[in-house]
């Protein structure tokens, strides 16, 4: 039989510290991929590394203390599932960096909270206020400020980005509901077996190791930093709704823009500077949101007691 699996708590602020640790790891992934793809190595290649470095390491990192309960799952159709659903946002995400900016693909993929808040209300049966729709809808606007639609500057990989988002919407939605489920590390066992398994057939045909110093640092990372940030957000699930976590995924634009700015050598341009502020402030609102209604439930029960 599985381990006993940790009980899902509601903990959000923890939830959402977790989750800023998560997208900062995510940052390091997208920049990884961005260099290595920059440097000639295939798109297809370059998610193989990512998730076949993720496979071993959960595998060394776990095997010897978990053994065969790593592989044990209560749900293996969600497993499965979720696995093919992180694939997939990963090849149309890593098509559109090649042809875009960090800072736009990161904005870009910020329509997710808002597909995510959609789906969680008939999927997850969770209750999403008028306060945060709100919120998220101004973190939207800020978005199209940044994205620019319809100008000389549009690029048709946007595409490539809403379909990603759209997959990691469904994504962290299958997590939630993983959450109590399986355990983080078995989780991960999944996610990087299925697709490891999925993209290998396309991954050897025009094999091409990394040419210099910065290429291998990238191409031995790329797999670390994905297993610590999906370890943190797959626990962050465990402390708190999906749609009280998505808008923290604003915050992953100043990430993205540093990495953008100081690695590519590509700043972001004036209405960066426009959207970014109204993304964040969005963001912000709902963390003060989310510590006043904790707070709230703590004194009620206080009082109960």
């Amino acid at each position: 039989m599985p381990r006993p699996i940790a009980p899902i708590e509601e903990r959000r602020l923890l939830g959402i510290g977790f989750v800023l640790i998560g997208y900062l790891c995510f940052t390091v992934i997208d920049s990884c991929a961005k260099w290595l793809s920059g440097h000639g190595m295939p798109t297809t290649e370059v998610v193989f590394v990512r998730y076949a470095g993720q496979l071993l390491l959960v595998s060394a990192l776990f095997l010897p203390s978990r053994g065969t309960g790593l592989v044990r799952t209560r749900s293996w159709k969600l497993e499965v599932a979720r696995g093919l659903c992180l694939l997939a946002s990963t090849v149309f995400n890593f098509f559109a960096i090649t042809f875009l900016p960090l800072t736009v693909t990161a904005s870009i993929a910020f329509t997710m909270p808002l597909m995510l808040c959609a789906l969680s209300i008939p999927l997850l049966g969770e209750t999403v206020g008028w306060r945060r729709w709100l919120a998220i809808l101004v973190g939207f606007a800020g978005v199209l400020i940044i994205v620019q639609p319809g100008s000389a500057a549009f690029h048709p990989a946007v595409i490539l980005s809403l379909v990603g988002a759209l997959f990691t919407a469904l994504y962290m939605l299958l997590t939630r509901k993983l959450a109590g489920v399986d355990s983080t590390t078995t989780q991960q066992f999944y996610a990087a077996l299925v697709a490891t398994l999925c993209i290998a057939p396309f991954a050897f045909g025009d094999w091409i190791w990394p040419a210099d110093t910065a290429g291998w640092f990238a191409f031995a990372t790329i797999g670390a930093a994905a297993l610590i940030g999906h370890q943190f957000l797959t626990t962050a699930h465990r402390f708190a709704p999906a749609s009280a976590l998505a808008p923290f995924g604003y915050f992953q634009i100043i990430f993205m823009t540093a990495s953008s700015w100081l690695i590519f050598n590509q700043p972001p341009d004036f209405w960066v500077f426009i959207g970014a502020p109204i993304v964040i402030g969005s963001g912000l609102y709902i963390w003060l949101r989310e510590r006043r209604l904790h707070k709230a439930v703590v004194t009620e029960v206080a009082v109960r007691d």
